[in-house]
């Protein structure tokens, strides 16, 4: 029995959308850019192939069936489905969370991750078609009766039985927020509409990077509920200071034949949680890797040295930070389940099988 709470962002870039087909070729998802990534210097692990699932399209219930038996099995308590809405009712990947909500499976618990950033030709490395950046979708706050719509739209998910509570509310995590300039507003707006349609409330969590000097208490006094930290910027900052002084970054690039955006797992794993993850209400990140290479080419960031013995590093350090608190707050945000275009993914892959699977479930188990 797991004596943590883990989410898993769960990605539904895996089926054709029209914007997708305008803009990168007829047919594209996730994988296109995953079957085609290669090493950029020797031992590299690269491209990553999935292994029980395939290249899985997930218009199709069993693969989504087959996934929740997976995430159960290794100790899994709900996926956090990342939820596209660039206001104005304009959404992208809504299919598969539809379907899952309409037709009440997979019979596995769920909530919602908003990833609210607009998206661009940057996203992924542009193929020769492409002669400059364009908007796909612009996030678009300006209308605050779309708060409202926005709501309702995800009101029916709210009230499913298998969604994820904390403190018995619905969790909603917000990911953009340095640029979301309303966001009191909208979440004293869905307290508010929560309440009239009988829920307790929504338990917002505020997903931050660590790019931007906002103290954790100024993103709860604006009415979230806890705070989810990813802290791989600050690790690749600190390891990026501490590679100049020591080395030299260029030169090491030049003799390792390792990018300068690369960057060794096992090194950062002390950068990656905090002490302020001690605190009840601030629920740390468990990193399946991460490798950008395959959307981004040569300027991808990446992680090195990433496998079953450092990924089981780093869950230890996680589950210290997290083991005295009351397991309602025992929460862990795992990043990812399936982002494979990002190298971050705990679905299986042909080189390690189901290790880190084995891993989670046995340390979340065992503390």
């Amino acid at each position: 029995m797991p004596k943590a709470r883990v989410l898993a962002l769960y990605l539904p870039q895996f089926h054709p959308t029209p914007e997708n087909d305008k803009f990168w070729g007829k047919g594209f998802t996730e994988w296109t850019n995953v079957a085609k990534a290669k090493p950029l210097f020797p031992g590299h692990y690269q491209p990553h192939i999935p292994a029980d699932l395939g290249f899985y399209d997930l218009r199709l219930p069993e693969v989504r069936e087959a996934q929740a038996d997976m995430a159960r099995e290794a100790g899994i308590e709900g996926f956090m489905y990342w939820h596209y809405w660039f206001g104005n009712g304009k959404k992208t990947l809504e299919r598969p969370f539809e379907e899952v909500l309409a037709s009440g499976r997979p019979n596995f618990p769920f909530c919602l991750a908003w990833a609210n950033h607009s998206w661009t030709t940057k996203t992924w490395k542009k193929g020769k078609g492409i002669t400059r950046d364009h908007t796909i979708f612009e996030m678009d706050y300006s209308d605050d009766n779309d708060m409202i719509d926005h709501f309702y739209y995800c009101l029916p998910a709210f009230k499913d039985k298998r969604y994820v509570c904390i403190d018995g509310k619905p969790v909603f995590a917000i990911y953009s927020l340095w640029d979301f300039n309303k966001r009191k507003q909208f979440i004293e707006t869905w307290q508010e509409l929560a309440h009239k349609n009988g829920l307790s409330g929504i338990y917002f969590i505020a997903m931050t990077n660590g790019r931007h000097d906002e103290t954790p208490d100024s993103y709860l006094n604006d009415g979230f509920d806890a705070i989810n930290p990813t802290s791989m910027w600050i690790a690749e900052y600190k390891l990026r200071k501490n590679i100049i002084i020591k080395r030299g970054l260029v030169l090491l690039s030049k003799i390792f034949q390792i990018p300068i955006q690369g960057y060794n797992f096992e090194k950062a794993i002390p950068w990656l949680t905090g002490e302020e993850e001690r605190r009840d209400n601030i629920f740390p990140t468990v990193i399946c890797g991460y490798d950008r290479t395959p959307r981004a080419g040569k300027t991808g960031q990446f992680y090195y040295n990433y496998n079953p013995k450092t990924f089981r590093k780093h869950l230890k350090n996680v589950i210290s930070h997290i083991a005295h608190k009351s397991f309602e707050h025992r929460v862990i945000i795992l990043k990812s389940w399936n982002e494979w275009g990002e190298g971050n993914h705990l679905e299986p892959d042909l080189k390690y099988g189901h290790s880190f699977l084995n891993i989670l479930k046995e340390e979340t188990s065992n503390f």
